[in-house]
């Protein structure tokens, strides 16, 4: 019992032993078709298209601030690799096409994010707003380019990202855990982490630290906007098309996944490994729910209903503490 409590006492424990008990729950209400190969390997294609939206949600909520403009962007930068993919003849099966696309999508991720940092730390717009109003931006500009229409016909080597394997390893699964480990690396390991989480604690003290608050949030919305330009590529590849309305339930996911794994929405704290974990719960939660022919509707209450239980539980336990 005291090995229990001690890891009860921690909030990556607490959520270790709900994923561990949602993953039982599941099992037991559709024993053939949750623990099926299929479906665990289904699994693990799916979660890592949302978990790098959370991982750039995450590092925006340490700031106090958040970035709604993720699927926004996730969505454009497809759409442009996309158009790249099927308009730039290449060799072969499309290797040299397909690095181009992936440079040009990254690049129009980090200027996207750069445009979001500008309004907040420059012009000193709320976060809320300015990445609200930006995503409706880019969502506009992916619709103006294909008039709504998906964007289809790629060269093979496009579903490498994201439909291979590498040693019986899904390529999203790779992908996403070598970007949680730089994300964790940066921010516990750099100057920029620390700084981005004095910010986010305490915003009155770094600037008397010296910190250049602007430059920081600049940085902060650039490597948001990488993040989400590569969940992009990993959704166009797995889908094989790109389109402006795709993952529309993954920004309430990715908001839902941070606050669960232990992030403060107000800045501050929050750990890669708590996002991860929250990452294999929601996924357990939702695969089951698949299983259970629970609707999409029906799936949206349950992740606002869990969003706002958890914000009430963590202000609760705050004023308590």
């Amino acid at each position: 019992m005291p090995a229990l409590q001690r890891i009860l006492s921690t909030t990556e424990g607490r959520l270790a032993v709900i994923a561990f008990g949602v993953f039982i729950a599941m099992a037991l209400l559709s024993p053939d078709k949750f623990l099926s190969v299929q479906n665990l390997t289904s699994m693990a294609f799916q979660f890592p298209e949302f978990a790098i939206l959370a991982l750039a949600m995450t590092i925006t909520m340490l700031t106090g601030g958040i970035d709604l403009s993720v699927v926004g962007i996730a969505n454009m930068t497809a759409i442009i690799a996309a158009l790249i993919l099927t308009n730039v003849t290449g060799s072969g099966d499309g290797w040299a096409v397909l690095a181009l696309a992936l440079c040009v999508s990254m690049v129009v991720g980090m200027l996207a994010g750069l445009f979001n940092g500008i309004l907040i730390a420059k012009l000193g717009l709320p976060p809320i707003l300015a990445t609200l109003g930006s995503g409706l931006i880019f969502t506009g500009i992916a619709i103006a380019m294909t008039g709504g229409s998906a964007v289809m016909g790629f060269p093979v080597a496009t579903a490498w990202i994201g439909n291979s394997t590498v040693l019986g390893i899904p390529t999203p699964v790779i992908v996403f855990a070598l970007l949680a480990l730089g994300v964790s690396l940066v921010l516990t390991r750099t100057g920029f982490g620390i700084k981005l989480r004095m910010f986010g604690t305490n915003p009155l003290a770094a600037r008397y630290a010296a910190v250049n608050i602007d430059a920081m949030l600049i940085k902060v919305y650039i490597f948001s906007g990488a993040l989400a330009a590569t969940s992009g590529m990993v959704v166009m590849s797995r889908a094989n098309s790109a389109k402006a309305d795709y993952g529309s339930s993954y920004l309430l996911l990715a908001v839902l996944i941070a606050v669960l794994g232990g992030v403060n929405p107000y800045g501050g704290y929050g750990r890669v490994i708590g996002v991860i974990l929250a990452v294999l719960s929601m996924q357990f939660l939702s695969s089951g729910m698949n299983m259970l022919q629970v609707s999409n509707f029906a799936r949206e209450l349950i992740w606002g209903s869990l969003l706002i239980f958890v914000m009430i539980m963590n202000t609760w336990r705050a004023r308590r503490a």
